[in-house]
């Protein structure tokens, strides 16, 4: 069963405020380490896990949905609205890539892509449901 994402923040408030304003997270533990915390936030049976980074990224920001060499992608949220949720978002929509209506494969699923305060990306989507009978895996 998934528990949690870490993330490594240069600034831990902002992106608290960020998934808990617009993703409904809310602190679940604070574990106080010296002179720095962990923060555990939680929505459902889900978790993100916040760091205070210790050093710069090395790597540029991410763009569009995330980059495409061998590493987490981006973090995605099922909402009712994609819409709604932009509006919600208003300038704290830092929108990457979309939105895209994605009917060809499901009806109704539309996905946008955004950035969080810290350039991670956050996809947020609609209307996505399982494939009735998807093909067995092959191993």
């Amino acid at each position: 069963m998934f528990h949690h994402m870490a993330i490594a923040c240069q600034d831990m408030a902002a992106i608290e405020r960020f998934y808990s304003r617009y993703f409904g997270f809310a602190r679940g533990r604070v574990i106080a380490l010296g002179d720095t915390q962990i923060i555990f936030l939680r929505a459902g049976n889900a978790y993100l896990e916040l760091f205070q980074a210790k050093e710069d990224s090395p790597l540029p920001p991410n763009e569009k949905d995330g980059p495409w060499f061998p590493t987490w992608r981006h973090i995605a949220f099922q909402v009712a609205s994609v819409d709604a949720k932009l509006a919600e978002l208003g300038e704290a929509a830092r929108i990457t890539l979309g939105p895209f209506d994605f009917d060809a494969f499901i009806p109704g699923w539309r996905t946008v892509w955004v950035a969080d305060p810290e350039g991670n990306i956050v996809e947020i989507t609609q209307g996505y449901a399982d494939e009735e009978n998807p093909p067995p895996f092959p191993g």
